[in-house]
């Protein structure tokens, strides 16, 4: 009976943080659709050939307008990587299209509060820049041919039927001209549903390991952990220890941000949050599909060059946003036992609930139902010197 006590515990706190952000989440995914729909996958090859300040820069706002599925940006860094970007971009578009899309920031913003959501935008485009100048330094070209001759095998990894997809609003026309085409809600309901479909796994395996600890570790065990009695030894031991929490966890993507809100309320700092959130790239499912699709020597390359970044990133986020007074005090983050009962988030739930339904029964009379199995196939040969799975809509 204790057991049984003990699993429904975590089973209620689990679902009262799903209640919490599910607007939230619903919110995020709408409007990370709607960026997607108007984002061509075209552009994205065209623009990454190279290393420079600028195509790093259209790097990083091409993956922020991109999927949020840690597995499919990986798949689709080493898409673009064998269609000619260079390594670096591919990389700084596969950290930015996990760690500065809108959905995340909108969820961290819900469970941690406002200073993390700025925190996670401000870290991102340092790890950037700390990337790329380590990259510019130490990526070696024969590692980088190794790689190159590796990715060009197309060994299949996971999601690559869903990175091949181009599901944007094709043909001529200003973005509100496409936006208000009649082809662009069948777009974006295709989007909606993909992006929830491709990191729903992440999202409730996260919710679930938040409540189990949530529910089965005593906050004592956490503030030992992370030496919250110690201000200072905390701030350095949170952005060193947070992404390796974060690499044994197996979960990536928008999953971690409840794990991050258990950390946090433990007594983890909050460069350590930050550089958490960040590893989500590192996990070791992962690492397993950068050994396959780069080989060992770039995986490991990119695990310690991934690593110091984000650690680097979490301290000048610990010391700025200190040095600002923005560091919350209180460690009250949305974590535990709520009654579902009739306030805003409980209207907000069922208003986008009803949005959600709309998107997903567009989704299926437009025939998109076909598309959920070809989510996790690898894309044909034959379709590498193309768009891989072409689902696009065209604009009229």
């Amino acid at each position: 009976m204790r057991a049984l006590h003990a699993l429904a515990h975590a089973l209620l706190v689990a679902g009262s943080m799903t209640w919490q952000i599910l607007w939230a989440l619903i919110l995020g995914f709408v409007l990370a659709s709607v960026i997607q729909a108007v984002v061509r996958r075209s552009t994205v090859e065209r623009l990454l050939g190279d290393d420079s300040p600028r195509a790093l820069a259209v790097a990083t706002g091409l993956g922020a307008a991109s999927s949020s599925c840690s597995y499919a940006a990986v798949a689709l860094a080493r898409a673009l990587f064998r269609k000619g970007a260079s390594f670096t971009a591919a990389m700084v578009f596969e950290i930015s299209s996990t760690n500065l899309v809108v959905e995340l920031g909108i969820i961290l913003a819900v469970l941690l509060g406002w200073q993390f959501t700025l925190a996670e935008f401000i870290g991102g485009p340092v790890m950037i820049v700390l990337l790329a100048l380590w990259f510019r330094l130490f990526l070696r070209g024969r590692i980088l041919e190794a790689a190159r001759a590796q990715a060009g095998k197309g060994l299949a990894g996971m999601m690559e039927g869903h990175a091949a997809m181009d599901m944007s609003i094709q043909g001529p026309g200003s973005v509100w001209r496409r936006l208000r085409s009649k082809q662009a809600l069948t777009s974006i309901s295709h989007i909606f549903v993909m992006e929830c479909a491709a990191v729903a796994r992440d999202i409730v395996i996260g919710l679930l390991v938040a409540g189990a600890l949530a529910a089965w570790v005593p906050v004592g065990f956490w503030r030992h952990f992370f030496f919250a009695g110690h201000p200072l030894v905390s701030k350095i031991w949170g952005p060193v220890i947070g992404p390796v929490v974060s690499l044994l966890s197996f979960v990536c993507s928008i999953g971690n941000v409840p794990l991050a809100a258990v950390l946090w309320n433990g007594g983890i700092s909050f460069g350590g949050v930050v550089a958490f959130i960040f590893a989500d790239l590192i996990i070791l499912p992962i690492l397993v599909i950068y050994r396959k699709y780069y080989g060992t020597r770039m995986m490991l390359f990119v695990l310690g060059s991934f690593y110091l970044t984000m650690v680097s990133a979490g301290y000048v986020v610990e010391f700025l946003f200190g040095a600002l007074g923005l560091v919350p005090h209180a460690r009250h983050a949305t974590v535990g036992e709520m009654s579902v009962r009739l306030d805003y988030t409980s209207v907000l739930n069922i208003v986008f609930l009803v949005v959600a339904a709309a998107l997903v029964v567009g989704f299926v009379r437009t025939g998109g139902g076909p598309m959920l199995k070809m989510m996790g196939g690898a894309p044909s040969d034959s379709d590498e010197g193309g768009n891989g799975h072409d689902v696009s809509v065209p604009a009229r």
